[in-house]
């Protein structure tokens, strides 16, 4: 049998043809009907891929936030206020915010399963049996974040590992809603207070928390600047006054925020962005 050698030309006439009809088929509409899609979403699809875009929104699932407001002691003005605000973040930052004021039929078991994070802004003892309160503290040693707001130290007085969990319990407010105090700023690295000056003056109820854990185990974020607010009101007993801090707790997170009583502070672009960059470094999105 005699092989012929094929010439130059033609071998380049067969590729050149052999790419324009894979480039006519990988760019030609599968349908005429439907939205028009770019020739890299046709090439994604004859291949069976998903679009960028497809793939990018199935792989930001939204953040499954519950917010407890609920209160079996002092009940806060601001808390409607402060739930719709949590719910205006949650849509803006890819949170998926349920508001309950009725913790024990949310912190079950099985609805703790759905759960990335849990927000407490709450009062008193809640109702929540002996099973449930163990389930909520293996949830959070699990490798979830739980997040304190102000009066969240002022729940669960009778029920100690609650108060070793989030760090301490309210002991009072020498300073009330409308006394001017000042802020410092102890780390300014952290995704919840690097956007903070080093120190601000303003107008807050500041709590003092006995029990504290101490600086050894909570990793204080701001503190009441003692040098430049009166320490000589009525009812100032503690040493140390922390007003944000975080620790490891199991796997996972705790922060408290004991800031949040007036509406003021709640509006504020500093005090949301806080809440929201907390939530995010809760849960791994924010270093």
């Amino acid at each position: 049998m005699i092989i012929r050698k094929i010439p130059m030309s033609l071998r380049l006439f067969a590729v050149l043809a052999a790419i324009t009809l894979f480039v006519a088929w990988i760019t030609h509409p599968i349908c005429a009907c439907g939205p028009k899609r770019s020739p890299l979403e046709r090439i994604l699809e004859r291949f069976g891929a998903a679009s960028p875009v497809t793939t990018t929104a199935a792989a930001q699932r939204k953040t499954r936030l519950l917010f407890v407001t609920q209160c079996k002691g002092f009940r806060h003005q601001v808390l409607h206020q402060a739930e719709e605000i949590m719910e205006q973040l949650g849509a803006k930052s890819g949170f998926d915010v349920t508001v309950t004021q009725m913790a024990e039929s949310k912190l079950t078991p099985a609805n703790l399963k759905n759960l990335d994070v849990i927000v407490f802004y709450t009062t008193g003892d809640l109702p929540l049996s002996d099973a449930q309160k163990a389930a909520l503290l293996d949830w959070i040693r699990s490798g979830k974040f739980f997040l304190g707001i102000h009066s969240a130290t002022d729940t669960f007085y009778k029920w100690p590992e609650y108060g070793e969990m989030i760090g301490g319990y309210f002991n009072k407010h020498p300073w009330t809603q409308d006394t001017d105090v000042t802020i410092k700023t102890e780390d300014r690295t952290h995704p919840a207070t690097r956007h903070l000056p080093e120190g601000w003056s303003m107008k807050e109820e500041i709590y003092q928390i006995k029990d504290f854990i101490g600086r050894d185990k909570a990793h204080v974020l701001v503190s009441l600047d003692q040098t430049k607010t009166d320490m000589t009101r009525p009812g100032v007993e503690a040493k140390d006054f922390p007003l944000v801090w975080w620790r490891d707790y199991g796997k996972g997170k705790v922060m408290y925020n004991a800031m949040g009583h007036r509406p003021d502070v709640w509006t504020s672009d500093w005090y949301q962005t806080m809440i929201v960059n907390a939530i995010k470094w809760g849960t791994g999105q924010m270093k």
